[in-house]
């Protein structure tokens, strides 16, 4: 049980101490309704120290310090000056409200801690009567001073916060689908509304966007006439067959005729389908210059809409980069996941990443082995945009590049670029090397070797080739084992030095023809050089 509390507040630290409180009785009615109580809560605690903060700065100090669960120089000072160390003599035990700020004072300061439910009630007793129990404040100082401690922590949150970026790019991806919706709802909103008074424009304008700006320039099409005309064309794309279309339909239309409120109306209607119409042109815009900014290789790999989505629907760049490649694949898709393991039929393939045109042009038999593959790459791309101190768009188009060959070869069966090669030959153009590159450049004219290795890929090897190889090996072995059989009976039997020695030679002569053979040397042409030497000799003999 706590004989002292540890009170943090927004406008400093306090300590009381404990002086009745029977912890057997403490969930019972009478004892929970004395908490509520001054007169008799305040003979169960007595402040022995307060110690106020300076400043606002120095209360948002101690508050983050709190919320991690660090001890400061203030708390830190407080506590040993008022309480001794916990020792064999001394029965000290703090009461404080997070398990790890106790931790922190225990092994910091040497003082046990308490975080029991009597001293939550204490704590809360406490909280409940502190502008009375804390000497020197007023009734509103307290909640001036936590009102301006929680604005300025907010305010250190998401100044601090590492994702502030993402989170434009989340909002305006969210934006952007949302808009999608309401420009075809509008647009087919208008086309209903306005096609009472000249349907037959639907036929020559198929386009939202030209629909609505068409019927916000023509307006009552009893007013179309030829002067009318080049606006309409540069409307149309600088169609005038089309646009001469539109006046000759006006003038034998079958729609009604509106009022002059009616169409009034329409019009503002239409304006205002054409305002969102270039609004989210412009918001499209923006995602693109602010993915190409955040996330250049995934944008580049992916493009800025897909992107987006797995960034939005992730949390984070962040978040994203940490997920795998088999949790990028089906991102999206968690109902389908969920589904197929409750039912234990087929998971699915792919998420958010089906809309690439990657998936689309893979076979049906490859779509599959396509997302894998995509799903890989774009978590290699997500970590290089995270992780990366200057982020470029170089390390995603050579792994777009890849998925192109990965597409090729499902069609021709061209091998593929291995990624070491990839990313190695972005790092070369991109001269991306170690910090110390400088260092490493001397070393490697020390050593006469690059600073970086070289990471060189293995070629492909066919069934043909790792057949031949399991021969060759087969029958090395085999000769090893006869060798071995030939030598078992000579170390039985006593031989010569005659003998000895013709058997060195017989087996030097073996070992030759070997190695003749593995060069490609053929044993007659090593006889016939033994040949020539030995004749060369003699003639020098005889000279």
């Amino acid at each position: 049980m706590a004989t002292h509390i540890l009170f943090e507040s927004a406008s400093g630290y306090a300590i009381f101490e404990v002086k009745l409180k029977e912890e057997v009785a403490a969930m019972t009615p009478a004892v929970q309704a004395s908490i509520q109580d001054l007169a008799k809560f305040g003979k169960m605690v007595n402040l022995i120290s307060f110690k106020p903060f300076k400043s606002a700065a120095e209360a948002l100090e101690n508050a983050n310090d709190v919320s991690e669960g660090t001890i400061s120089e203030d708390l830190k000072s407080l506590l040993e000056l008022n309480l001794s160390k916990a020792s064999k003599s001394s029965s000290i035990v703090l009461g404080v409200s997070e398990p790890i700020l106790g931790s922190s004072i225990r092994s910091t300061v040497g003082i046990k801690c308490d975080t029991s439910a009597s001293t939550a009630d204490l704590i809360r007793g406490i909280r409940t009567h502190a502008t009375k129990l804390l000497t020197g404040l007023q009734s509103d100082d307290l909640t001036k001073a936590q009102l301006g401690l929680g604005h300025s922590y907010s305010r250190s949150k998401l100044k601090f916060n590492v994702n502030r970026v993402d989170n434009m790019i989340i909002q305006a991806i969210a934006l952007l689908d949302q808009l999608d919706k309401d420009v075809n709802l509008f647009a087919m909103r208008i086309r209903e509304w306005y096609g009472y008074h000249f349907p037959e424009l639907v036929r020559i304008v198929p386009d939202n966007y030209q629909y609505a700006r068409a019927a916000q320039l023509i307006g009552p099409k009893e007013t179309l006439a030829e002067d009318k005309l080049p606006a309409l064309a540069a409307l149309l794309d600088d169609d005038t067959t089309r646009a001469q279309n539109v006046l000759d339909a006006a003038g034998g239309s079958m729609g009604a005729e509106l009022s002059d409120i009616d169409m009034l109306n329409i019009s503002a209607f239409a304006a205002r389908v054409v305002s969102i119409a270039e609004y989210r042109k412009s918001l499209a815009a923006y995602l693109t210059e602010k993915m190409n900014l955040v996330a250049p290789s995934l944008t580049a790999l992916l493009g800025e809409r897909i992107g987006a989505r797995l960034i939005s629907h992730a949390g984070s760049l962040t978040n994203l980069s940490k997920y795998p490649a088999s949790t990028v694949q089906i991102l999206g898709a968690e109902k389908a996941l969920f589904r197929a393991l409750k039912t234990k039929g087929n998971t699915p393939k792919y998420g958010l990443i089906y809309h690439s045109s990657f998936i689309s042009r893979a076979g049906p038999k490859h779509k599959g082995r396509i997302s894998r593959f995509l799903a890989n790459k774009c978590s290699i791309a997500s970590r290089i945009d995270c992780f990366s101190d200057v982020p470029t768009p170089k390390f995603g188009e050579a792994l777009r590049q890849q998925v192109e060959e990965r597409l090729d070869f499902f069609e021709t069966g061209t091998a593929p670029k291995k990624n070491a090669d990839a990313i190695r030959k972005v790092l070369d153009e991109l001269a991306l090397d170690l910090d110390d590159d400088d260092d490493d450049a001397d070393m490697a004219d020390a050593n006469g070797e690059p600073a970086l290795p070289l990471i060189e890929a293995e070629p492909v090897k066919s069934k043909k080739d790792k057949k031949e190889k399991k021969d060759k090996k087969r029958k090395r072995d085999d000769d090893e084992m006869d060798v071995d059989e030939d030598e078992e009976p000579v170390k039985k039997v006593k031989l010569s030095k005659e003998e000895k020695k013709a058997l060195k030679k017989e087996k030097k002569k073996e070992h030759k023809e070997k190695e003749a053979a593995a060069n490609g040397d053929s044993p007659k042409k090593e006889k016939k050089d033994k040949k020539e030497k030995k004749e060369k000799k003699e003639k020098k003999s005889k000279a």
